[in-house]
């Protein structure tokens, strides 16, 4: 989707009614002529190179941040030319970007767009890069990173002038350890090859038969710098350290160690599955606890000499690691912006040994995990020193992943699948422009999302009747999911759903019920079928017709709304139940 399209998206929601300070993002910025035009032309260069600093961007001028509706639309009188050449002018180096008028409403707007530059720009001697919906001035060090950045340099694949035989014997055997536990089957045969043929199958060696700063990273303690891991465990989120490790080994024995620790202290709940299977679930996912320390340690930024620091208590798990997101990358695209990292060559070596994911997928990974537990995604934060990483846990929901065990195991794994599944636990109905923040993409692909998920084989979702013909219609769980799932759903569809149909058939058949007849027929735990008992009777479709008002002498009858059984025609005085025609006529969400 081009600039220009989005900046027309956005001031049709403007004259929609929204705000315009609410569709601003890291790409798109309003801005209004002031008193002095040179004051203007200055605020615009410096505006322009802010987005250039960063992905790029959209400036449109004549838009007021503090309106709404076709009154935020208060002109712009600018000439683009001479507009394109005074930003030009105030540069440096000199930044082109590209200017068009657009006619909304009959006002006058002026467009200026830039992608990102391969340089950094300076407007009065100070250079500035978008973060998030602000322009920060860039430091020294972030300069020269950028600029390294955007010439392609790898710190990890220069040179360290370490011999190969300075290699440390316990890492390599870890480095063994985890070629022996690869997935891949040849992968798995490079366990057994001689140490310099495992460092040139991980490129870490050079030409000159030395090791690459990777090697020398991953397998050496001969860096001598203050750059390895520090794990602290707290009992509690806020409390004080109990465990302060400083791991200053080779990266893969100090991985190995961080591990353990944290593997460790994670509380783990058993889950009987309907097949007899089980399940161990602990309170952060470990899958999605690797991934964060991974990412973690092959993107940061090597040249500050700083730690990556994992902060880790029963329920949440934070991982802070020095320099910020590689330009393109923020918290909002990072599910789905292509992989980027400022370390390819560790990268490779780390997904060669099998410690990664294939590019591109740890952040989905992450994202798929949390959510099957009922966790919250992971949240990202960042300036222009540091990345963090937040996993907040707790007890999983048991109910989500037995539900999650019976999808097809690429949905189980897939965090668009996991994420809608997630928000549909409390919401009744969802769209793609409701949820498309969530997903991290336009509204178009997630529409896309919904659509698979509502067709063969997955099935998870449908849409809702009243709109079915709309462009992005309403979107709820289809009834074998609210069965499986009713007891974790924070709200309750009125349908004549599955259960309710069982429940009353079985009234009707035998004139009362209790709990545990309930529980054994439709295999819920008694929580789930204390929580179905008690909506019914609170619909007046069932009443209890014991004197007990607790436990296991308790028993149901039908209640004042107890559904009408028509029998069918011509069927003889002795129907059976499944005969009867229920017509339940209570609050159907159609």
């Amino acid at each position: 989707m081009s600039a220009v399209t989005d900046a027309r998206e956005a001031i049709a929601a403007v004259v929609a009614g929204q705000f315009p300070h609410d569709l601003e993002s890291s790409t798109l910025d309003f801005k209004t002529v002031g008193r002095s035009r040179n004051d203007t032309l200055e605020d615009l260069a410096e505006a322009m190179a802010c987005f250039a600093n960063s992905a790029g961007g959209t400036v449109v001028v004549g838009v007021a941040d503090s309106d709404s509706g076709p009154d935020a639309l208060v002109g712009c009188d600018l000439e683009p030319e001479r507009t394109k050449h005074r930003i030009f002018e105030l540069t440096n180096p000199g930044l082109v970007v590209g200017a068009a008028v657009m006619v909304v409403e009959d006002v006058a707007l002026l467009v200026l767009v830039t992608p990102s530059s391969p340089t950094v720009h300076a407007v009065r001697g100070r250079s500035h890069e978008r973060l998030g919906t602000s322009c920060v001035t860039m430091s020294p060090a972030r300069i020269a990173a950028v600029v390294s950045e955007r010439r392609g340099d790898d710190w990890s694949a220069e040179d360290s002038g370490t011999p190969l035989d300075h290699v440390d014997p316990v890492a390599m055997a870890q480095c063994r350890a985890f070629l022996a536990a690869h997935p891949d089957r040849a992968s798995r045969g490079y366990a057994e090859e001689p140490d310099r043929d495992v460092l040139r199958l991980l490129g870490v060696v050079t030409n000159r038969q030395t090791l690459t700063n990777a090697g020398a990273l991953l397998f050496t303690g001969g860096l001598d710098r203050a750059d390895q891991l520090s794990y602290v465990f707290r009992r509690t989120p806020t409390g004080a350290l109990v465990t302060n490790e400083q791991l200053q080994a080779p990266l893969l024995t100090a991985l190995r160690r961080v591990f353990d620790m944290i593997d460790g202290r994670l509380d783990r709940t058993s889950v009987n599955l309907p097949g007899g299977q089980q399940l161990q679930l602990a309170d952060l996912p470990f899958a999605a606890v690797r991934e964060a320390v991974i990412n973690a340690v092959m993107h940061r930024d090597y040249r500050i000499r700083d730690r990556t620091v994992i902060d880790h208590a029963p329920t949440r798990l934070a991982v802070t690691s020095p320099g910020a997101f590689v330009t393109g990358v923020t918290a909002q695209n990072i599910l789905t912006t292509s992989s980027r990292t400022r370390n390819p060559q560790l990268a490779i070596a780390i997904r060669t040994v099998g410690l990664a994911e294939t590019a591109g997928t740890g952040v989905d990974r992450m994202y798929a995990e949390m959510a099957r537990l009922g966790h919250q995604p992971p949240s990202f934060d960042s300036d222009q020193s540091s990345v963090r990483v937040t996993l907040l846990g707790g007890a999983p929901n048991s109910h989500l992943a037995r539900f999650v065990a019976t999808l097809p195991p690429h949905d189980a794994d897939d965090a668009d699948t996991m994420i809608v599944l997630l928000t549909l636990l409390t919401h009744a109905k969802v769209t793609a422009g409701a949820i498309a923040t969530l997903l991290q993409r336009p509204v178009d692909e997630t529409q896309s999302v919904l659509d698979r998920l509502s067709a063969p084989p997955v099935e998870l979702v449908e849409r809702t009747r009243q709109s079915i013909r709309w462009t992005h219609p309403e979107y709820r769980l289809r009834e074998h999911a609210v069965t499986a799932l009713g007891a974790v759903l924070t709200y309750r569809r009125r349908t004549a759903d599955e259960s309710d149909r069982k429940v009353l058939a079985l009234v009707a058949e035998s004139g009362q019920i209790n709990a545990r007849v309930v529980r054994l027929m439709l295999d819920l735990d008694p929580s789930s079928t204390s929580r179905l008992l008690g909506d019914m009777v609170a619909r007046g479709l069932l009443v209890k017709t014991s004197l007990a008002e607790r436990g296991r002498n308790v028993t149901y009858g039908p209640g004042p709304g107890f559904p009408t059984a028509k029998r069918k025609p011509r069927r003889s005085k002795s129907a059976q139940p499944e005969d009867l025609d229920l017509q339940l006529d209570y609050g159907v969400d159609e």
